[in-house]
């Protein structure tokens, strides 16, 4: 892996000889997280937030939520990794809700992610738990949209409190002088090993937190981080409460059932569809490595009267959220996408993955398959197999991740991938 530059930004003096330095006096790694509370009750959180989260069906927080969210409604600063599908988008969500005031000042909390499906995402999360406490607001900014619009919201007499966005417009915003961070109290990024392993998204997310307070709640998450990664993120951070999986094979999702098939480039259409007629699914997606794939195999798709949608780089903003809302929403059972889909993206009705092609690494392995098996739940993932490239990469993520990934049999049992 490449050498990343220090940050560019300065700390604060006061602080700049602990930032990092007791680090490992707070990790916390773990391969089956410890177990603090039964219920989110037992938090202590606001009302307003307790009958949001019971009105969504939530009772017992997941492992990661348990340790993280008592600690981050402390105002400590949180490093997380955990695997896809347990809940990290709720522990900055909830935490901080948790911690703004009755009446909070403009652009108290700022969200970064390094795409727009998942800001938009990310915001409805907000807005969820949002439903009893109406004078609170949040907006999500990106690219794509007239930066004029983002302006006059930022300018207008409600501004946000809270801002998810994605790191260019916020930071073209920030040059322009139309975003004021100095009332910000949380920072978080989500998907953070993206954004900092990226060259110009790194220097993106450095200029952007060089703009903000220098006392303020750092928040990072992600699936995946190298012991690189994990050293730039405690750069941005003071004395984090950290949670790491310790077990690279405890990262791979207990319900999610995981087989290969070996064949040539030109047999994998017929076999796809094949496995479509056969499998029996609430939602599937299927992975390519460009556009092009993903707009040829949608058409195929859709020509054998499969209810297929595709989403990628190339559409309009307006389209590429149309279509992803289209998909939550159940109106298409079948999405061909780029990895554009292949992180942070959570829709609980998809229990079947399919990789068309093989990922490039790993890290997009996991990313991949964890769109399915969401939150302990059953889930199937299948990847074509075409060349000794394929099956090298395959070998990579078998020993990462200590897992046998068998080869797909004739006959599967609905009850393994299924959920009653």
């Amino acid at each position: 892996m490449q050498e990343f530059p220090e940050p560019e930004y300065d700390y604060d003096e006061e602080n700049k000889d602990e930032v990092g330095a007791t680090a490992d006096k707070q990790r916390i790694a773990t391969g089956g997280l410890a177990q603090t509370t039964t219920s989110f009750k037992d938090m202590l959180l606001k009302p307003e937030l307790n009958r949001a989260i019971t009105d969504c069906g939530f009772e017992h927080p997941s492992e990661v939520q348990q340790e993280c969210i008592p600690n981050a409604m402390m105002g400590v600063d949180i490093l997380c990794q955990a695997k896809s599908g347990m809940g990290k988008t709720a522990v900055f969500v909830l935490t901080t809700l948790q911690q703004l005031p009755e009446n909070p000042k403009p652009v108290s909390a700022m969200i970064l992610c390094h795409n727009r499906e998942l800001a938009f995402q990310i915001n409805k999360e907000f807005i969820r738990f949002l439903k009893n406490m109406p004078d609170i607001r949040t907006e999500v900014i990106f690219g794509g949209v007239p930066i004029q619009e983002h302006i006059t919201l930022l300018k207008g007499l409600k501004k946000p409190h809270i801002i998810v966005g994605t790191p260019g417009r916020v930071l073209a915003l920030v040059k322009k002088g139309d975003l004021d961070f100095s009332n910000l109290q949380i920072f978080v990024l989500d998907e953070c090993d993206k954004m900092l392993e990226e060259v110009d998204m790194r220097s993106d997310v450095q200029q952007i937190f060089k703009a903000t307070p220098p006392k303020k709640q750092v928040m990072m998450f992600s699936a995946t981080m190298t012991d690189d990664v994990k050293n730039i993120c405690r750069k941005f951070m003071r004395n984090p409460f950290e949670i790491f999986i310790d077990n690279q094979s405890k990262l791979t999702l207990h319900g999610l059932k995981q087989y290969y098939i070996k064949l040539e480039e030109k047999q994998k259409i017929m076999k796809l569809t094949d496995l479509l007629d056969a499998l029996q699914f609430n939602q599937v997606i299927i992975f390519v490595d460009t556009v092009d794939r993903a707009m040829t195999l949608d058409q195929v798709l859709r020509k054998d009267n499969f209810p297929s949608i595709s989403i990628h780089r190339s559409l309009s903003q307006e389209e590429r959220i149309k279509r992803y809302t289209d998909f939550k929403d159940f109106k298409h059972r079948i999405l061909v996408s780029t990895d554009i889909f292949g992180r942070g993206i959570d829709i609980e009705r998809v229990n079947v993955v399919f990789n068309y092609d093989m990922p490039k690494d790993s890290d997009s392995y996991l990313h991949r398959v964890g769109r399915a098996g969401r939150f302990g739940t059953k889930g199937l993932a299948i990847t074509f197999v075409s060349g000794q490239e394929d099956l090298s990469t395959l070998d990579q993520i078998q020993k990462r991740f200590e897992v046998k990934i068998e080869e797909l049999p004739t006959v599967i049992d609905v009850s393994t991938y299924m959920n009653n």
